[in-house]
């Protein structure tokens, strides 16, 4: 079971990304180190050289001044004096006149430039050591080798690379193990994300992704998933809600339309009696249809199935071909319908739509708010900073603030308008046009009547106005 584990851990994005990390942090490691020591070898290499340049000048004034016996005279004081310097003078025989080593089996050959080999210092048979040595030329075929030893240097580099090697284990042992960690929490937390999914495939729509509140990327993966299942929620809570309304507010009209069919097989005597039972077995069947055709559209503007044809239009030019179209009705039942615009109400979205919501929204006010003796309709467009408003006000009864949010809902008809024709779908349908144009749809009070008001983006681009 741990192996198994184990092996989970193993395979995680987390872990696979940490080893990466690590493998390139520690070439990266070993390179710069590696660099170090190379330019801590070039620097004391230099340092040895200018120390031997300087010796070679001194030595050579010494023998200018006082030939081969000051010359020896300086070597002798300067080999007996401790540190690494080496000094070596021989005969064109390569019979040893002073120094403080042995002949070295592999000897520069002349130039000016040092070149690293092993001697043996005086005393000492069979111990090599390492040196940069240069051969200096003498007139009178004397040889010169003046050199220093660099075991210091063997010994740092010796250093170098153990600290490299430490360095590196302890960074591989680090790594894994932040590795190990950094995986464990991340699969830790993907684990939690899903068992929460499995309940939720399981039908506990209910249930949401943990949020650690640390703001990583899980985090917003999970804030975003559990507002994707908020908007199920809401969906599958507006299926249920549709089914049930269908179930009952669709039940009514459907018995009656059965009934009366009925009734005009069983009754009816003459082809006038047939006729009229027809007749209002079509006018039912045309509400139904209407309801189902009004259902179809909220629907589809809810899932988002009419952003296909969105255009940018004049707002100014549809209110204002809606409110021609009522105005005659309303001259009938003696409303006044009062209209106010401003030019330029450019809007992004189906002409269509908001054209029905309009309808709707004009059709409710004639409906329920032309009573009193203030019977008069404001119908209004206007640009409020970045947004086109729509208005329509009526001077009726209103509907109370506990009420204004249920009422736009799908078949929510309130006690005082039950007695009068409707499916009690006209707010509903203009609440989801105005969603589906990013906007909201408002129930204000108008004191006294309703104020109901579409809020939709607006654009800058201005459609010129066309009518018919």
């Amino acid at each position: 079971m741990f192996t198994g584990k184990l092996g989970k851990l193993f395979r995680t994005t987390a872990f696979k990304l940490s080893l990466a990390y690590l493998i390139l942090f520690s070439i990266g490691a070993g390179l710069v180190l590696t660099r170090v020591g190379a330019r801590v070898k070039e620097v004391l290499n230099e340092q040895i050289e200018q120390t031997v340049e300087a010796e070679i000048r001194a030595l050579s004034e010494q023998y200018a001044q006082g030939g081969l016996r000051q010359l020896t005279t300086a070597l002798e004081r300067r080999v007996r004096a401790p540190g690494g310097s080496l000094y070596l003078l021989t005969t064109h025989s390569d019979e040893v006149i002073v120094g403080n080593i042995e002949s070295p089996a592999t000897a520069p050959t002349g130039g000016r430039e040092l070149v690293e080999t092993r001697y043996q210092r005086r005393g000492e048979p069979g111990v090599e050591h390492p040196a940069l040595m240069r051969l200096f030329l003498i007139p009178g075929g004397f040889r010169l080798l003046i050199g220093h030893d660099i075991e210091d240097q063997e010994v740092l580099r010796d250093i170098l690379r153990q600290a490299l090697g430490v360095s590196l284990f302890w960074l591989a042992l680090v790594g894994a193990l932040g590795g190990m960690f950094v995986s464990h929490r991340m699969l830790e937390r993907v684990d939690m994300m899903s068992a929460s999914a499995r309940r939720i495939m399981a039908g506990d729509l209910n249930e949401r992704l943990a949020v650690s509140g640390a703001g990583d990327e899980l985090d917003r993966l999970a804030e975003n998933f559990n507002a994707m299942l908020e908007r199920i929620s809401e969906l599958m809570t507006g299926l249920r809600e549709v089914s049930d309304n269908i179930a009952h507010d669709l039940k009514t009209p459907l018995t009656r339309l059965r009934n009366r069919a009925e009734a005009a097989l069983r009754g009816a005597s003459g082809n006038g009696e047939h006729r009229e039972a027809l007749t209002k077995v079509i006018e039912e069947s045309d509400a139904l249809i209407r309801v189902f055709n009004a259902l179809l559209m909220i629907a589809r503007a809810e899932a988002g199935c009419s952003t296909d044809n969105l255009t940018t239009y004049d707002a100014d030019a549809v209110v204002s071909d809606i409110v021609e179209m009522y105005e005659p009705v309303a001259e009938e039942q003696g409303v006044h319908l009062q209209f106010s615009t401003e030019p330029g109400l450019a809007v992004t979205g189906s002409r269509e739509l908001l054209g029905q919501a309009l309808v709707n929204l004009v059709d409710n006010a004639l409906k329920y708010g032309a009573t009193g003796e203030n019977q008069r309709i404001d119908v209004r467009a206007r640009r409020v900073c970045e947004r086109v408003e729509i208005t329509v006000a009526d001077h009726g009864p209103g509907i109370a603030p506990e009420d204004r949010e249920r009422v736009v809902g799908r078949f929510v008809r309130l006690e005082n308008s039950r007695s009068r024709p409707g499916s009690g779908l006209g707010l509903s349908m203009a609440a989801a046009v105005a969603r589906l144009h990013h906007g909201a749809l408002r129930i204000e009070d108008n004191a006294p009547g309703l104020r109901v008001v579409l809020s939709l983006p607006a654009v800058r681009a201005i459609v010129s106005r066309e009518r018919a």
